[in-house]
């Protein structure tokens, strides 16, 4: 096959640190190429240079066999390279078939031709067989329908060479199912497409051919009906590596967390969590599955205090908490990972100490009454920075400038690192990081368990859900169904359950 594109003896250097080290790809037209490594092996780096977003100290690129500059992504574009980020970028008042053309509006002298543009997107949409309700709010859009979208936008502009950052990283299976039907309708039709991924069981579901970095540098590429998850793990991280179920066993006591006949609205005022039960008890890890806009969130938000309870009971250890503030909550003993770091679980522009003792700052020893008492502050900063691994140049950074995977423990470090919390809500914990932050983090849940807290995982995940828990519970249109203890069967028995099939509901 012809080459679509390729990067050759690419370096690109920051402050103090090589993100590619001579750095060589090329990908033929055609083709899928997964390029995996861990947070800092350089993967994004190389995709944003080869997006025009950087520009490489040294090395060429090549675009079907000519070589070429790119000094933005209009370039890039020009040269028919699309990327999609993991953070989608669309208008949230703007319809799909809006934000799909915007920039190239079709117009009819200086106006816009609405009849023209939904026309144009329906066309595109049903080349390329993409389900898609162009009509609909960005807002309203599920998480699906916006990736939809979001490739849609870059094939309008003719896009031939797709590079996807993550794409599954914000997905359900059944949208990752729906995703690959559509990726591989993309190749039969010519498209080339750069799938950037920490899933190694998807990596190998939809890829040609896998690069693999680390450390700034190319280790290797593999057929990857060569290989498989354990050979790339070992490739990633330079060692072997956990997979697949990690809990063993677990000793499971009383109730720690009872929830009774709860229902809440959501931010619409619709009904988004009716008349649920469940029984969380020390030393057990209970699952959460569900697509995501079934309720979950919105559940886990009014236990920690953030959404109002319209009926129902929530106590831990007996004592009800369900009409107490987020900080009464925490002081109950619930420690909580939020489901998005930057915009719920850290502040972005506040130094590491500051994000580490954000939910204490004003108790001792970390306050005195009337000031902040800053030795004692870094120490247990300092402490915890250390017991958690957190990889920084000081304590005095901007959380925001850490990587995902360190943003992600600075969260773990404050939730399960400052007080023995009884019941910890872990809400997708390992989104988006890579295989060494997600061993540490799941590695901290483990013990928090074994110690006998109570452990809450909402995952989109189904394999991490699977991995850590004792039991499982699946959300579907705001009811809860148990899907029972893990043994061999429970993956279709939840799969079921998620797609609104019959199982025990209300878990007890």
């Amino acid at each position: 096959m012809a080459e679509a594109i390729a990067a050759e003896n690419i370096t690109k250097t920051f402050p103090n640190v090589t993100a590619n080290d001579c750095v060589t790809v090329s990908v033929e037209e055609g083709t899928i190429r997964a390029v995996v490594g861990e947070n800092g092996a350089g993967k994004t780096t190389l995709m944003k240079i080869l997006y025009g977003l950087y520009q490489p100290d040294s090395g060429t690129i090549r675009i079907k066999g000519e070589e070429i500059e790119l000094s933005n992504p209009r370039d890039a574009i020009s040269r028919g390279i699309g990327m999609v980020h993991q953070h989608f970028m669309l208008v949230p008042s703007f319809t799909l078939a809006q934000n799909i053309v915007l920039g190239v509006e079709p117009k009819k002298r200086i106006f816009i031709d609405e009849n023209k543009l939904n026309e144009s997107v329906q066309q595109i949409s049903e080349k390329y067989g993409f389900d898609i309700d162009a009509q609909k709010l960005a807002v309203d859009a599920s998480v699906g329908e916006q990736q939809r979208a979001e490739i849609l936008k870059a094939l309008y502009r003719g896009a031939d060479i797709l590079i996807l950052d993550e794409p599954t990283a914000v997905l359900t299976d059944m949208e990752t199912k729906e995703l690959f039907v559509m990726l591989r309708n993309l190749v039969k039709s010519g498209i080339t497409i750069l799938f950037i991924s920490h899933k190694l069981r998807e990596v190998l579901e939809i890829s040609d051919e896998i690069t693999v970095m680390r450390n700034g540098k190319v280790v290797g590429t593999v057929k990857t009906s060569e290989t498989d998850s354990h050979k790339l793990a070992e490739m990633m991280v330079g060692r072997d590596t956990i997979g697949g179920r990690i809990r063993t066993s677990c000793d499971v006591k009383d109730a720690v967390l009872t929830i009774e006949n709860l229902s809440v609205f959501d931010s619409r005022d619709l009904q988004a969590v009716k008349n649920v039960s469940l029984k969380l008890c020390k030393g057990e890890i209970l699952g959460v599955a569900g697509v995501d806009g079934n309720g979950q969130e919105e559940f886990v938000e009014t236990i920690m205090g953030l959404r109002s309870v319209i009926k129902g009971k929530i106590t831990i250890d007996g004592k009800e908490i369900q009409d107490l503030s987020t900080r009464r909550s925490r002081e109950s003993g619930v420690a909580y990972i939020p489901s998005d770091r930057y915009r719920s679980g850290i502040a972005i522009d506040a130094l590491i100490w500051e994000n580490m003792i954000v939910g204490d700052y004003y108790s001792e020893p970390f306050s005195n009454g009337l000031s902040l008492v800053m030795k004692e502050i870094l120490h247990t900063s300092e402490k915890l920075v250390k017991k958690f691994q957190v990889s920084t140049p000081g304590l005095k950074v901007k959380t925001g400038n850490l990587s995902g995977g360190n943003i992600q423990r600075v969260i773990a470090g404050r939730e399960l690192g400052v007080k023995e919390a009884k019941v910890v809500i872990a809400s997708q914990p390992t989104r988006g990081i890579d295989i060494a932050d997600t061993e540490a983090i799941r590695q901290m849940l483990l013990e928090y368990a074994n110690r006998g807290a109570g452990v809450l995982i909402l995952s989109a995940d189904l394999d991490e859900v699977l991995a850590l828990s004792d039991r499982i519970v699946v959300f579907y249109e705001g009811e809860i169904s148990d899907a029972g203890y893990w043994d061999e069967d429970i993956r279709s028995r939840v799969g079921q359950l998620m797609t609104g099939g019959e199982g025990e509901s209300n878990a007890k």
